[in-house]
């Protein structure tokens, strides 16, 4: 299905995403390409934040769906062609808004939805679409609690506990760290669910975890910074949002913090890896995918977004490939492979097709398991050049 597509139609077929690609509104008239003209049309909805603290994420997540939707922007449904147009809704990095979000997208009849970045907004929208018959495709919502009893919640990622457990033995062979200090944001689902494994598996390999959350908004690190100094700690863990991770790297900086960080998926992004430049702060992340993986989806994507300035700017301002992105990509794909297989644009159908798909993406194998979890064993561990680049430390899998 997947074919790359020349620089020519990617200036062609971004332009048309001009109504939609930059604040992510939560309606059908920032569909991402034209197909609403179509009398054989399927929706499909983008549940990602295009504001708050997870906004830069969202936007590299939901950029891999719109490339994706550029190069394949139709689909075979029982003989016949189908357009696929993208209707975005900004669950705006909040739980309150997520609802808002996941019910404007049910009004917009959308057959299945991608999303979310970020397992907080995942979890509160999931009633919403459970109740509205809808099935919804995580792409890197890693808590347990996203597919926990639920039929209708799919992801693609891989879970909290196994990429806790990648980063403490990372910690442990790389480091020979034996104190780990770890840092979240009060109240998240997501960093307090890593923490509590991080912790569950360094201190059962015999290390020492020192926990701290700090209060939404805070924007002064230092006490914490300075406590995992004073205490000795060989590693800081800090599975936190980027806005945070940003001014924390900055102010361990200014601190002349020596131990390295370590970081969960959502650190891989392009305004972190700004926030090291020539810092001596080491940085090492677990994520989905490193650039270099396909080449063939490397150069597409490039070309899209160097070819349309408003996905550069979702992008961050540059052409660094985000492993979300990546993984944005495949559940596009997946999507389809789900309705096709469905052979109907029934949501209801979708869904009950949806579980045994199977595809090979740009990230790897995906298929789910009878919790409608990814089945994967992999992650990249990858560290910050300092430079302005990220560099494959090691290609990991949990003991």
């Amino acid at each position: 299905m997947k074919k790359l597509f020349s620089l020519a139609l990617s200036i062609v077929m971004g332009l048309s995403l001009v109504a939609c690609g930059g604040s992510g509104g939560s309606s059908g008239n920032n569909a991402d390409n034209n197909a609403a003209s179509s009398t054989k049309l399927i929706k499909i909805g983008v549940f990602e934040p295009a504001s708050g603290d997870s906004a830069s994420g969202g936007r590299k997540e939901a950029l891999g769906m719109q490339f994706a939707n550029a190069e394949t922007p139709t689909v075979e449904i029982g003989g016949e062609t189908y357009n696929v147009q993208l209707v975005r809704a900004d669950n705006g990095s909040d739980t309150d808004k997520a609802l808002s979000a996941a019910a404007d997208l049910v009004a917009q009849d959308v057959a299945i939805v991608l999303g979310s970045y970020g397992s907080s907004v995942s979890i509160a929208a999931s009633d919403t679409f459970k109740d509205a018959g809808i099935a919804a495709l995580g792409v890197t919502c890693t808590n347990p609690a996203v597919t926990a009893g639920n039929d209708h919640y799919f992801r693609i990622c891989f879970l909290d506990d196994f990429q806790a457990q990648v980063l403490a033995n990372f910690a442990m062979d790389k480091f020979n760290a034996k104190t780990a200090y770890c840092l979240g944001e009060s109240g998240n689902a997501y960093d307090e669910g890593l923490i509590a494994f991080f912790k569950e598996i360094f201190e059962a390999n015999g290390g020492e975890v020192i926990t701290n959350v700090f209060p939404s908004d805070t924007s002064d690190f230092s006490s914490y910074l300075n406590k995992a100094k004073s205490e000795g700690a060989d590693v800081i863990f800090t599975p936190v949002s980027i806005a945070y991770a940003t001014q924390i790297i900055a102010q361990a900086q200014e601190l002349g913090i020596t131990a390295p960080f370590l970081g969960s998926d959502t650190l891989d992004d392009n305004m972190v890896l700004d926030a090291t430049l020539n810092a001596g702060i080491q940085l090492y992340v677990s994520t989905y995918y490193q650039e270099g993986g396909d080449p063939a989806f490397d150069d597409g994507i490039k070309n899209y977004v160097n070819s349309n300035n408003i996905a550069r700017d979702d992008n961050g301002g540059d052409d660094t490939i985000s492993a979300v992105s990546a993984m944005g990509y495949d559940a596009y794909y997946v999507a389809l492979e789900a309705i096709m297989a469905a052979g109907s644009a029934d949501p209801a159908d979708i869904q009950a097709a949806l579980s045994g798909v199977t595809y090979t993406g740009v990230s790897g194998d995906i298929a789910f398991d009878g919790n409608g979890d990814a089945i994967r064993d992999t992650a990249y561990i990858k560290h910050s050049t300092n430079t302005g680049a990220w560099e494959l430390e090691a290609i990991q899998q949990a003991n």
